[in-house]
């Protein structure tokens, strides 16, 4: 039965957009009506800790409540928190502080809404009797051609209605996202994520007493702990490459906002076509040589050619393999985590790995910028790529992360699909 996996893929499909189009949406709001770069950073910490420290907190309330009803219930909230912006400020009734606590609350709701959807992907795949690699691939595909088009689709929205109104896009993106997530899955199989929390005899498990067996079930895993580590550096590196060394590139180089656009987008393109060829070959691939040669292509490369003057057509190639190359990483690694949890732990196991996946984001744009104020673009290219280089090289040296090939023994085979575990 395919029906909740392509409900979900669709469901995934409008929130990222919205995301993507809030994202761009709520800085340049903060900027049209104070023009201070500082309360604009204010904002984006407001947004991002919540979602972090709920992210976390969160886990054990999907595997006691379900996944299914925290992600469809988050939703719902976060339409009516995310259209209370627009709505409150063309009636004269938003001050700093409110906007400030609807941020926040939108980033709090999004922390266990995303990871509610993100601990539904096991049972997804048992549903559909599909390999792991062929859903996460189709989720990586789905978010970065959301990212793709979000972006474009927020320029023009903020361009047409105003950085406000936007918003409202964005908050209806949720309650679809709600709609379609509940009727595509309903009656979905009671495996991992669905719901029913771990019980002694007939009580149930305390609240924290859930929350440790989570941390002590991760920490126990070194495949999965190093993953969550260095995904994290990338994570922060990335966020330094992106939000400043990028656009200070196309200041220095002249190229201008219109060119540092089409990059991201020529990259984006690329790795979504590159998760689509994963979701379609990757179950095949042997995962720690795909890890190692993915991150090789889209690692080092794209920050090493900032450090020499590089025309704009190399710039343009590196990117286009960087992109391609990056697509297959999280089918790879969503698959190799997923497989390594078990049901009864998906929801408080996956909900702490991607918190300390998006843990170090916030602090990507000040190192970004330290790095520049201190030595130049061509310095802070230059140390970002040989960090994200060793971050993400390391691993060739520890056996341990040689596990990701290790896969679950098949019980489930649907035509031309790898098998996966029941």
């Amino acid at each position: 039965m395919r029906r909740p996996l392509h409900g979900w893929l669709v469901a995934e499909a409008l929130s990222l957009t919205g995301t993507r189009v809030s994202m761009i949406a709520i800085p340049l709001f903060v900027l049209e009506q104070t023009g201070s770069a500082t309360q604009t950073g204010l904002v984006a910490l407001a947004e991002m800790l919540p979602l972090v420290v709920l992210k976390v907190l969160g886990g054990p309330v999907i595997d006691r409540v379900g996944a299914r009803r925290v992600a469809v219930t988050c939703d719902l909230l976060s339409l009516v928190v995310v259209a209370a912006i627009p709505l409150l400020f063309d009636l004269g009734l938003l001050s700093f502080p409110g906007f400030l606590a609807l941020v926040a609350g939108a980033g709090a709701l999004r922390g266990p809404g995303d990871g509610a959807k993100h601990a539904m992907v096991p049972a997804l795949v048992t549903s559909a009797g599909i390999a792991m690699e062929r859903a996460t691939g189709l989720s990586s595909t789905v978010e970065r051609t959301a990212s793709m088009l979000g972006a474009g689709l927020a320029g023009v929205l903020v361009a047409t209605l105003g950085a406000q109104n936007a918003l409202l896009v964005d908050a209806a993106t949720f309650g679809l996202s709600a709609l379609v997530l509940s009727w595509a899955t309903k009656g979905l199989p009671a495996t991992s994520g669905t719901g029913g929390g771990t019980v002694v005899g007939s009580e149930p498990v305390p609240y924290l007493e859930q929350l440790r067996e989570g941390w002590d079930f991760l920490r126990r895993d070194p495949l999965l702990l190093g993953i969550s580590v260095m995904v994290a550096v990338t994570n922060l590196l990335d966020a330094a490459w992106s939000s400043v060394l990028m656009p200070v590139w196309s200041i220095e180089s002249g190229e201008g906002a219109a060119t540092l656009g089409v990059l991201f987008a020529v990259m984006s393109g690329s790795s979504a076509l590159g998760a689509v060829c994963a979701a379609t070959i990757a179950a095949r691939l042997p995962r720690f040589r795909t890890y190692l040669f993915a991150f090789l292509l889209c690692g080092l490369p794209r920050f090493a050619v900032f450090v020499v003057d590089t025309p704009l057509a190399g710039v343009v190639a590196v990117f286009v393999v960087a992109g391609f190359a990056s697509g297959f990483i999280n089918p790879v690694l969503g698959a190799v985590m997923f497989e390594r949890i078990p049901d009864h732990l998906v929801g408080r196991v996956s909900s702490l790995t991607s918190a300390m996946c998006w843990a170090l984001m916030p602090l990507g744009g000040l190192v970004g910028g330290v790095l520049f104020d201190t030595g130049g673009l061509a310095l802070a290219m230059g140390a970002c790529g040989l960090a994200y280089l060793a971050a993400t090289m390391l691993p060739a040296v520890d056996p341990r992360w040689r596990d990701m090939d290790r896969r679950p023994e098949p019980t489930t085979v649907a035509s031309g699909d790898a098998s996966v575990r029941g």
